[in-house]
């Protein structure tokens, strides 16, 4: 798998829940791996407490009854040797018998009197004096030179003398160190077990979801038409691909009305309006006088520009409602702009206009060539129409591997202060214009239908300046990819 494609799956929907659920059950898991440790830590414990106590009283009692003459340390040690091979949890070691099991018995003066198990007690017997016991309840005990500690019961018995049982906890941490090693290699591969399952299955149950993503993605770029492979399975996601199909159905339903409405609303005005300026055509043909020619050519040129607001309100509205039926291909933006520019400066010239133009170089996006001409048409018939004679406009282009930005700016008046973000709205215009408040809000719209967007201000110096940012050919194919590989 490469770095991107890991890349890709760690920052799916799929991998976050997997981790979070993998996290929390490594979480109960391991707070129910300590308590049932400490559960059979305490049981062993108690067992080994149980024992010390019952092997220390009857120690006692065997003590306490043994005559006090030469047999008496060859009969209790016999007794303390008898009781170490009944160690509980002992394991099989190849060492002492005794070297986990000591018996210490100490005069009234405190000195050791008898002892049985490896060395000679003084270490024990100094662990002792230094450690704090309470009678009748076993205590931990650490002895110089064991990294292992003791567990010893003592009892007291009538001639005043004090017996000590000591029992190492070698076994039980060995039994403990037994039970963490197979837990942590089980719980390791139950984790990764659980989390490849649970990957699995959010990966394949999101699946849809991609698909929804997929098909939600292509509407507004003229493919209403996709649907959602509905799931056969009567679950969450099932009714939300059946739901989701019902949406795209009455979607496809609302803009084919839109469309057929615009285009007959197109048509019915069009008509008449074409037969009427035919017929005003065909009277400028007759022999007319000077007086009868003027009314008709101004009756010309309004029924033009009636035609020119009709067919730009219909494309603002259908921009405005995400309808545009858009033709798109790769074209590069550079070329584009300069041809315009070539197109309109001779007129530009004429009105004592100068245009400066720079380029970084091409810029491909995926766009519609006819819009984009008409946006480029509609910014530089702004520039005519709104400045003076002896002011410049500059034009600048620039691309990065995201996004093109084309950028105008003038020197002129620049734009009306109380219009502020109203400047791109449908009817919106400044105070010295004649127009319809159409273009800026056809530009706007166009750029938002090619998943750019336009900004528009006053420059510091003076003049207006206007910024449209559209995606590259790069970005857009990577948009694409992210959304297959979503999840």
């Amino acid at each position: 798998m490469s770095s991107k494609t890991t890349r890709t799956v760690m920052r799916s929907a799929a991998w976050r829940i997997s981790l979070w659920a993998t996290l929390a059950f490594a979480l109960g898991s391991m707070l129910v791996f300590v308590m049932l440790h400490q559960f059979v830590a305490g049981d062993i414990q108690r067992r080994s407490d149980a024992w010390l106590s019952g092997e220390v009283e009857v120690l006692g009692d065997v003590a306490e009854r043994t005559p006090k003459d030469r047999l008496y340390s060859r009969v209790v040690s016999e007794v303390a040797e008898l009781a170490s091979k009944e160690v509980p949890n002992k394991q099989p070691s190849g060492g002492d018998e005794n070297s986990s099991v000591f018996f210490l018995q100490t005069g009234t003066n405190g000195a050791m009197t008898l002892w049985v198990g490896r060395g000679d007690g003084q270490a024990e017997l100094a662990a002792i004096r230094s450690t704090k016991s309470m009678a009748d309840v076993p205590y931990d005990l650490r002895v110089k030179g064991f990294h292992i500690p003791f567990r010893v019961a003592t009892v007291r018995i009538d001639d005043g003398s004090q017996i000590y049982l000591g029992l190492s906890e070698r076994d039980e941490m060995r039994v403990l160190r037994a039970l963490r090693i197979r837990f942590t290699g089980w719980y390791l591969l139950i984790v990764l077990i659980g989390f490849a399952v649970v990957f699995y299955a959010t990966r394949r149950m999101l699946g849809f979801v991609r698909q929804i993503t997929e098909a939600a993605s292509r509407i507004g770029q003229s493919d209403l038409r996709s649907r959602v492979p509905a799931s056969s399975h009567n679950d969450e996601i099932g009714q939300l691909a059946r739901t989701l199909n019902h949406m795209l159905d009455r979607i496809e339903n609302s803009m084919h009305q839109l469309h057929t409405m615009t285009d007959s609303l197109a048509h019915d005005l069009r008509s008449p309006l074409t037969a009427i300026r035919g017929q005003l055509e065909l009277a400028l043909l007759r022999e007319v006088s000077l007086d009868q020619g003027e009314p008709i050519v101004s009756a010309i040129d309004e029924l033009d520009r009636l035609c020119e607001f009709l067919n730009r309100s219909l494309d603002v509205a259908e921009a405005k409602a995400d309808a545009l039926r858009l033709s798109t291909v790769e074209l590069d933006l550079d070329e584009l702009v300069r041809v315009m520019v070539d197109l309109y400066e001779p007129c530009m010239s004429e009105k004592g206009l100068r245009v400066r133009m720079h380029s970084a170089g091409a810029a491909k996006v995926m766009a519609d060539p006819a819009l984009l001409h008409r946006v480029v048409a509609n910014l530089l018939d702004n520039e005519m129409k709104h400045l003076r004679a002896g002011c410049t406009v500059w034009i600048g282009l620039s691309a990065d591997e995201q996004f093109a930005t084309l950028q105008i700016e003038d020197d002129g008046l620049g734009f009306d202060v109380e219009l502020g973000q109203q400047i791109f709205e449908q009817g919106v215009k400044g105070r010295e214009s004649n127009g319809h408040g159409l273009g800026l809000a056809f530009v706007e719209a166009v750029a938002r239908a090619h998943g750019g967007h336009v900004s528009a201000g006053n420059r510091e110096q003076g003049g207006a300046k206007l910024c449209i940012v559209l995606p590259t050919v790069a970005a857009s194919y990577s948009l694409v990819r992210s959304e297959v590989e979503f999840v």
